[in-house]
């Protein structure tokens, strides 16, 4: 029995051991399957600079303004009464034709009453100056002949002497005349005549209405010619002159028009900094309170280059190669569009990046790309 004990103590202790040695050629033996990470260098797109003349277009956009626009108020208290047309927006109307009527049956009668008065008095006066000027009488008496109590009343004969003036002043016709002339300039304010072509662009009022004197009515616009209020960075609203094209498009870009500059205000706006300037549009299609935006040629900078803005990096510099590495350039911007930046202080001839590289940065190895340069970088 004790043999037995002592073989299988030795087997036990040799497993061990060999197990133990076994587990250590196995470890060292095991490689690392890893990759070495090979070194990239990005393909990237370029250009070459020549500097040249920029056009600096100025993008500026606002809503269409009737040029011609009439706000229609009453100065007179009536009902409004139906005219040859439906007031009502959108409605139009010919120049002279009658926008607004209202009722002045009984104020026309008080006119009426009036004109009869001053014929009346004119008439009482005839016989003292057959006597008294007969040199005077003819035209008095063609001044009768030609009143018409339907027509605005005639303007008074001038008068030949100071005597003939105080002789009919002092029968109180020329204070009646006057008091006659005012109620027919009131009586003209119950119609509102079309001052042109236009449509109602605003109908505050229907027929039947009760029309109080300083009341808003509407409003009146003229549908040919529009104006486009835009502002403009004073750096460069010096350069917008009147009489200036500036090309107009709608917000779809699927129309285009030619508008002129016909106002710039000549303050500067403080809160800002920008100039109020006037565009001139005109077409058929167009409506007053249409978005247009308008592309102003503001000036033409001299040497000068004009790159994309994601291109500028901040503290004013740009990517450029330089034997193979990407350097930067310190540049000088003088304007910023929504797309693009205009840059100063850029030598001919330098190498830049033309479209963005994905975590550039100084000194990094890069490959210029030799084939079409609009294909996406590496």
């Amino acid at each position: 029995m004790d043999s037995r004990k002592i073989i299988f103590a030795v087997l036990g202790l040799l497993i061990i051991v060999g197990s133990f040695f076994g587990a250590k050629a196995i470890v060292a033996s095991k490689k690392d399957q890893r990759p070495k990470p090979k070194r990239v260098v990005k393909t990237v797109f370029v250009d070459t600079v020549q500097n040249g003349t920029v056009d600096i277009i100025v993008p500026a956009n606002g809503n269409l303004v009737a040029k011609r626009r009439v706000e229609l108020f009453a100065e007179v208290q009536g009902v409004f009464k139906q005219g040859s047309k439906l007031f009502k927006t959108g409605q139009e109307y010919r120049k002279g034709q009658t926008l607004i009527r209202i009722d002045a049956s009984e104020y026309y009668a008080n006119v009426q009453s009036a004109k009869s008065n001053l014929y009346n008095q004119v008439t009482a006066v005839m016989p003292d100056l057959r006597l008294d000027y007969p040199e005077v009488f003819p035209k008095w008496q063609a001044y009768l002949s030609g009143f018409d109590l339907e027509k605005t009343t005639p303007a008074l004969p001038k008068f030949d002497s100071e005597k003939e003036k105080f002789f009919i002043s002092g029968r109180g016709i020329l204070t009646t005349y006057y008091n006659v002339k005012n109620l027919e300039q009131r009586l003209s304010k119950y119609s509102i005549i079309a001052p042109f072509n236009g449509v109602l662009a605003d109908a505050l009022v229907t027929e039947g209405t009760l029309v109080r004197a300083g009341q808003k009515l509407g409003e009146f616009i003229n549908t040919g010619t529009y104006e486009l209020e835009v502002s403009v960075t004073k750096t460069y609203g010096d350069y917008l002159t009147v009489g200036k094209e500036v090309k107009l498009h709608n917000l779809e870009k699927t129309k285009t028009y030619k508008g002129k500059v016909t106002r710039v205000n000549g303050r500067v706006d403080q809160a800002t900094q920008t100039i109020t300037t006037f565009i001139e549009v005109a077409g058929d299609d167009l409506r007053e309170g249409q978005y247009l935006e308008a592309a102003l040629d503001a000036k033409q900078e001299q040497n000068a280059y004009e790159i994309d803005r994601s291109l500028l990096l901040e503290n004013n510099q740009i990517y450029v190669v330089r034997d193979s590495v990407l350097d930067v350039l310190n540049v000088r911007p003088v304007y910023f569009s929504d797309k693009t930046v205009v840059l100063k202080d850029v030598p001919n001839d330098e190498t830049v990046i033309s479209k963005p590289v994905a975590g550039a940065y100084p000194g990094m190895l890069v490959k210029v790309y030799q084939g079409d340069s609009n294909e996406t970088a590496k």
